[in-house]
């Protein structure tokens, strides 16, 4: 008997892909552990001398910044692999490369350019050579191992020197996976798991690790190559194309999203003991993996969670401001408005709870003034309008052997 047509290989041109809402809900989770690595540091990057934490208690700050200290790592992996899963999910058949690239270079540069022109305007000016603002400002500072670049400005834009790298990539990688047969999928997402731990002892072995960062056992070239360099971050990109396969094939085994949460607790737990450079995404990639599946799996199922609610979908669509405006309000709004002090623990967490909601409100405004005019006025081609009959409703693909009907998911 004939396998069944892939839905994302053979859709015809009018499909669309199922709606997806906690995905979006899932990025909000990996934006927040970003922030809680960023609002625990016990020194302020931008002014090493003044902490970020406002626990006065040493003791509880240092058990914090230990705790959280993986979760930074974590949250750019979750972003990473996310990020595959869903471009490769939503991609239109026949859809242009240059089509494709205006959208995401309109997704990203209106918020970096943003925050990048507030970063220089209040800090990054006074000591950021012009080599580095400038590859920073074309986000290509992080290809260089040099810490006064690929970290310079706005700290959390290096990611998007590998988001940028990922979407140029992107036409070539999609004609791959497309033509992976269904039954070596799992085999090409365990290739992927193998990319990062290969990266991770390329590190370990094969480049110098001494001397090492004041605040990691990596030198400079370890941390920077492991990490912040973007080909070695492909691997978690492409895992994340095959797992959207995988879901869309129906080969994900039901595997929810309490089992899977379980499974990344462990692994958080593990990052927190292993050392670095074992904590940046090796421990916990099987659990994002299966934690991005499950979320996938149960909106198809229509049984979905509240990861796909309208507060979590809309934390969902600010995270991509909260995530790059953290730089500007914690590093440098911090010691603004509250100087170098340190208080009492109750204090402190209301203070902590407060740097949040600033943070948010600041993601909030990057997305509402910035992220969504830009995408809403030019991330589609305009053409005039046909006469005609009103189209069709499309149908909404569904995984094989789902032994459901189509599921209407509506954006």
């Amino acid at each position: 008997m004939a396998a069944s047509p892939d839905p994302l290989v053979t859709a015809a041109p009018y499909e669309r892909p199922a709606a997806l809402p906690s995905l979006t809900g899932l990025r909000f989770f990996a934006a927040m552990l970003v922030f809680l690595v960023h609002g625990t540091l016990l020194a302020n990057p931008l002014k090493p001398t003044s902490p970020v934490t406002f626990f006065e208690d040493q003791d509880i700050a240092r058990h914090l910044a230990d705790f959280f200290a993986p979760a930074g790592a974590i949250g750019v992996s979750f972003f990473f692999v996310l990020s595959g899963f869903v471009l490769t999910w939503s991609t239109k058949p026949g859809d242009r490369p240059t089509a494709f690239w205006r959208r995401r270079a309109l997704k990203i540069y209106p918020n970096h350019l943003v925050t990048w022109a507030l970063g220089m305007w209040l800090f990054a000016a006074a000591y950021t050579p012009t080599h580095a603002w400038l590859s920073n400002l074309f986000l290509v500072h992080s290809f260089t191992s040099r810490p006064d670049t690929w970290a310079s400005v706005n700290p959390q834009a290096w990611t998007l020197c590998s988001e940028l790298l990922f979407y140029a990539l992107f036409p070539l990688l999609i004609l791959f996976v497309r033509r992976i047969r269904e039954g070596l999928l799992w085999a090409w997402a365990a290739a992927m798991v193998a990319g990062v731990a290969g990266v991770t002892v390329v590190t370990t072995q094969l480049i110098p690790g001494a001397p090492s960062t004041p605040l990691l056992d990596l030198s400079i070239e370890q941390q920077w190559f492991s990490y912040a360099f973007p080909p070695p971050r492909l691997f978690e990109f492409v895992l994340g194309m095959l797992l959207a396969r995988i879901v869309a094939a129906g080969r994900w085994a039901r595997i929810g999203l309490l089992p899977s949460t379980l499974v990344m607790a462990a692994g958080y737990a593990a990052a927190i003991a292993v050392p670095d450079p074992y904590d940046f995404s090796l421990t916990t990639i099987v659990p994002i993996s299966m934690i991005i599946c499950a979320a996938a799996a149960g909106d198809l199922r229509g049984s979905g969670s509240r990861l796909g609610g309208r507060t979590m979908v809309w934390l969902g669509n600010v995270s991509f401001g909260f995530y790059l405006v953290q730089g500007v309000v914690i590093f440098y709004g911090r010691p603004k408005v509250a100087g170098d002090g340190t208080y009492g623990t109750l204090a402190a967490c209301g203070l902590l709870l407060a740097l949040f909601l600033a943070t948010l409100l600041a993601g909030w405004l990057l997305y509402v003034l910035v992220e969504r005019p830009v995408m809403r006025r030019w991330s589609r081609k305009r053409t005039a309008a046909a006469p005609g009959p009103a189209p069709s409703p499309a149908p909404v693909p569904v995984p094989r052997d789902s032994g459901r009907p189509p599921v209407d998911e509506r954006a």
